[in-house]
């Protein structure tokens, strides 16, 4: 369940920064913020569905997934071809979060 309400949020997120970029960067209307803002809300929720025991472990494993998704929506939205080295970082980052979610742990 974790990593779908930490797909979830990735995609929220990013969307909902995106909304901010089109409008301060691309010179979008400033109605892209209505969309953006509730993105951002849903990002926020997304997270709290996440089992864990601790709010800061959640949202370390998290920037993992953010950082493929981000890599991601280069390539599909932005139609930018990620090269070697943000593909390489994204791979460490994922491996990391993995370590982070699925360490054994005496609580």
């Amino acid at each position: 369940m974790a990593i779908f309400a930490y797909i979830g949020a990735a995609l929220a997120e990013i969307a909902g920064c995106f909304g901010f970029w089109a409008w301060l960067r691309l010179g979008k209307s400033a109605l892209w913020l209505i969309p953006a803002t509730a993105s951002l809300c849903l990002f926020a929720y997304l997270l709290t569905l996440v089992d864990a025991a601790h709010a800061g472990r959640a949202y370390a494993a998290y920037g993992g997934v953010y950082i493929v998704a981000s890599i991601l929506w280069l390539w599909v939205v932005e139609n930018t071809r990620p090269d070697r080295w943000d593909l390489s970082g994204a791979a460490i980052c994922i491996v990391g979060a993995a370590i982070i979610i699925w360490a054994p742990r005496n609580y």
